[in-house]
């Protein structure tokens, strides 16, 4: 068994988010399965509690099976935050280690048009980048990575300057390595545990923008999502709590398990993590 995984093995904590989070993705995995009716589709009596004719969750206000919303809306969640995490890890990467490797002037002007976008409240800039746009889950993509890459790209480039003074990676300058060769090769390999523990982090931070979104009415109107569940039953959330409450609880626990495992990847994948336990 590799050292990282044994370590991760240890943390009990992050063994038990790994759990959840697979069960939500084995839910999203499996939704077309368990419920393939459409969850927009009005299958009972509005208002219906949890465990009342058969229905799990209970239904809102229009009589749709809160059950399969829960479920088909894991698919939308994991999806806006996998691809979110993966774009702006790509940016990232691009940004931050050209500004770590280059230096000087380049990457005082890549750190100053980051720090342009950390200026601006993410959550704000978001709600305008997508009022502009036609909501849909493409314009949720976009103006969650907008404003979400650029600490990511500060990671990255603070990693990438501490690595690039190293021995071994002068020596490898010294033997006539590419700079793309050295980035790819020798910086990076050694970066990455940082790397994926953020990039673990900014899935959950994605799950959050899109529940938000949806909630205030910016998501996707024609696919089923946490955030517009949430939105939907607010109006009656004091008589009829778990329609909003269950979609939050659903958000709530998977943002948990992604949070745990990013941290005990943090505490396998570091060294002086792994010298500690």
């Amino acid at each position: 068994m590799p050292p990282a995984l044994r370590r991760f093995l240890r943390q009990p904590a992050a063994v038990a988010g790994a759990v959840l989070l697979l069960a939500v993705i084995g839910l999203a995995a499996g939704a077309d399965i368990l419920f393939p009716e459409d969850p927009f589709e009005m299958v009972g009596r509005p208002y219906l509690p949890p465990m009342t004719d058969g229905f799990l969750l209970g239904t809102d206000t229009l009589g749709r099976d809160l059950a399969a919303g829960i479920v088909h809306g894991a698919r939308v969640s994991l999806l806006i935050g996998t691809l979110a995490a993966l774009v702006v890890t790509a940016i990232g990467l691009i940004v931050g280690g050209i500004a770590g490797y280059v230096g000087g002037r380049v990457d005082t002007a890549l750190m100053r048009f980051t720090e342009l976008f950390q200026t601006i409240p993410s959550f704000l800039f978001a709600i305008v980048l997508v009022a502009i746009m036609e909501p849909s889950l493409e314009a949720l993509l976009i103006a969650i990575v907008t404003v979400s890459w650029a600490p990511l790209a500060r990671l990255v480039r603070a990693e990438v300057a501490g690595l690039r003074s190293r021995d071994y990676v002068q020596s490898a300058i010294a033997t006539g390595m590419g700079d793309i060769e050295v980035l790819v090769r020798q910086i990076l390999p050694n970066a990455l545990p940082a790397i994926l523990v953020a990039a673990s982090v900014m899935v959950a931070t994605a799950i959050l923008f899109e529940g938000g979104l949806s909630f205030l009415g910016l998501g996707d109107p024609n696919v089923m999502s946490w955030g517009l569940m949430i939105g939907a039953g607010r109006a009656a959330i004091r008589t009829a709590w778990w329609m909003c409450g269950i979609p939050g609880i659903a958000i709530l626990l998977t943002v948990l398990s992604i949070n745990l495992v990013g941290d005990g990847l943090n505490e396998a994948l570091n060294p002086r993590a792994g010298g500690r336990s």
